[in-house]
């Protein structure tokens, strides 16, 4: 009880006031807030025009990796239980606005008591799965109370995380203890939430299911099928620079660059596929390859009869299409790491 008081008086007011400060210069943050308006009416709308069926499967993740790795599990349930999913951040709205294994999908409303047992009142679940991480408190009390069974898939724990420090762990224990199974990704990593859990045997090792996502993935992409207009005109070899950020690419804008002044006669082309392809993100990477004066194509200006044999750099403005554009490439360039930390590798 000692942590749930202050958790909501003195936590939860001041991330509010937090996360709405942030919200006026930071773009993501601002796209939530205005993404969680009329939450409640938008899923309520969404689960009056969903299939009619016995069990109800809710889905919380906090980004595009997490919804990847929940992939597998919803798809094996699908075709008889009602699948509603609810996220954090707004990076993945466009994601799941696309997919077809969901009856509804919003954010997921700001952790209050009130909004907790409110949105599991009006979902119903049969049980509540949250993909690696990002179990907020109150959605667990509350859920827990309602007597709905929450588990974790993909579950992983860093050997510094704070979560394992002295004072923290007590917090987060009162949250584990909630949790009625935590399928791990290793040995490691069971041994370390074991350390939060109340009781040794809620804690399994299932390894992780972005393997079976990714394996996926690259079972369905044809390695000699033509995905986009003008690819055929493409001239080799192909660097595929995929998940990039901002520093990312000034990085092998530079590289690519030098390599394209050798005089081996070999003309590198360039496919740039930045994490996010928003509108200012576009427009960033579109002045700067002018500067650079690098011819380039955006991905959705394409029309069927393009041709690119003489285009430096193809810009993907789209998502979805990652997995296959690995498949295309000569060279892969997997972005991140001059960021902050490397994106996942195993596509």
């Amino acid at each position: 009880m000692f942590w749930r008081f202050v958790y909501n008086v003195f936590a939860i007011p001041l991330m509010f006031i937090a996360y709405h400060i942030m919200g006026c210069w930071n773009r993501k943050i601002r796209e939530g807030i205005v993404g969680r308006r009329e939450v409640f009416s938008k899923l309520e709308k969404q689960l009056g025009t969903s299939r009619n069926l016995d069990k109800t499967a809710w889905f919380h993740f906090t980004s595009v990796g997490e919804f990847e790795q929940s992939k597998p599990l919803i798809e094996v349930l699908h075709t008889d239980t009602r699948i509603v999913l609810t996220y954090f951040s707004p990076s993945v709205a466009p994601n799941v606005a696309s997919y077809k294994f969901v009856d509804a999908a919003v954010y997921l409303p700001f952790d209050t008591r009130r909004n907790a047992v409110r949105l599991a009142n009006l979902i119903k679940p049969n049980c509540l799965v949250f993909s690696r991480y990002d179990m907020w408190p109150n959605l667990v009390w509350q859920v827990s109370k309602l007597g709905i069974p929450i588990v974790v898939i993909a579950g992983t724990i860093h050997a510094e995380s704070r979560r394992l420090g002295a004072i923290s762990r007590s917090f987060f224990k009162s949250i584990h203890q909630h949790i009625s199974l935590i399928c791990a990704i290793s040995e490691a990593d069971s041994v370390r939430f074991k350390r939060l859990s109340h009781v040794p045997n809620q804690v399994v090792v299932t390894g992780d299911t972005r393997y079976e996502q990714v394996d996926r993935k690259a079972m369905s992409v044809g390695n000699n099928s033509e995905f986009f207009p003008g690819q055929s005109t493409l001239r080799r070899p192909i660097l595929i620079a995929g998940s990039t950020y901002a520093e990312d690419e000034k990085i092998v804008l530079d590289a690519f660059q030098i390599l394209r002044q050798q005089e081996s006669g070999i003309v590198l082309k360039l496919i740039l596929v930045p994490h996010e392809p928003t509108p200012e993100r576009i427009r960033d990477i579109t002045a700067d390859l002018k500067r650079r004066n690098l011819s380039y194509d955006r991905y959705s200006a394409l029309t069927s009869d393009a041709n690119l044999e003489h285009t430096d750099v193809v810009i993907i403005d789209t998502v979805g299409m990652l997995a296959k554009l690995y498949g295309l490439a000569d060279i892969a360039f997997v972005g991140g790491s001059f960021h902050g930390s490397v994106h996942n590798v195993m596509e």
